[in-house]
């Protein structure tokens, strides 16, 4: 016969089982999509700083600037070299970039947004604003006291077969998350750090590391505002080039 404590632990155990895998995976990422897209808009500074394989550094200042879950627009302030580059996020899964050297915006297609943005370690489609759940379905995988990892797989074709999403499990932000390329070998990680700023998390510093080319880019947010009243016309490829 089980002693008492045998029996306590046993009942234990089994609660612990149930409460982590009582929620399904879409619900947990759709928790996640609420602390991500919260706030009505966001304006901050980033600092970018990018780290190749032997340690050389090169550190970038841009501006963010975001509204509701689909309009995201980053722009290069510094150095003069990069000043001006900017890319826009928006609906119905449009990006456009603009290059000051040219002159004019232009829009990047699906088939390339894989590509890295202005030579971070970031693609277009690692920045553009859109919530995961709009993007990946998530099965859960594992759960343990503090988090929950999630496999997203693509709703459509693209850079990454999945992605490993390590999930906060109290709070519901990111902690970490693995990419996959189409033959299943990791290729990138990226680590978050989040703290409150007022009542919505803030990821205040997002390291993406290119496990092929052995470099690094860290952003930073410096001074993030939230609901400063953002208006969609600040949004356009009019406000893009200027």
């Amino acid at each position: 016969m089980k002693t008492l404590k045998q029996k306590i632990m046993m009942i234990c155990l089994i609660a612990l089982s149930w409460n982590g895998f009582s929620q399904s995976g879409p619900e947990i990422l759709s928790k996640l999509d609420q602390v991500m897209f919260s706030a009505k808009d966001l304006t901050a500074t980033n600092k970018m700083i990018l780290i190749d394989k032997s340690g050389k550094q090169e550190v970038r200042e841009s501006s963010i600037m975001q509204k509701g879950t689909e309009m995201r627009m980053i722009r290069f302030i510094s150095p003069a070299s990069q000043a001006g580059i900017a890319m826009l996020s928006l609906p119905n899964d449009v990006i456009y970039l603009y290059m000051p050297a040219f002159g004019k915006e232009r829009r990047i297609s699906s088939s390339v947004k894989s590509q890295k943005f202005a030579g971070t370690d970031f693609s277009y489609d690692d920045l553009q604003a859109q919530p995961f759940s709009q993007k990946y379905t998530a099965k859960l995988i594992s759960t343990n006291a503090s988090s929950y990892v999630l496999e997203l797989t693509p709703k459509v074709k693209g850079e990454y077969s999945k992605i490993m999403l390590t999930v906060h499990k109290t709070e519901y932000y990111p902690i970490s998350t693995e990419f996959y390329d189409k033959n299943g070998t990791k290729v990138k990680e990226s680590k978050y750090t989040f703290s409150k700023v007022g009542k919505y998390w803030c990821p205040l510093e997002i390291e993406m590391f290119d496990i092929k080319k052995g470099s690094r880019t860290k952003i930073q947010m410096v001074n993030p505002k939230y609901d400063t009243g953002l208006k969609d016309d600040q949004f356009t490829v009019r406000k893009l080039i200027q």
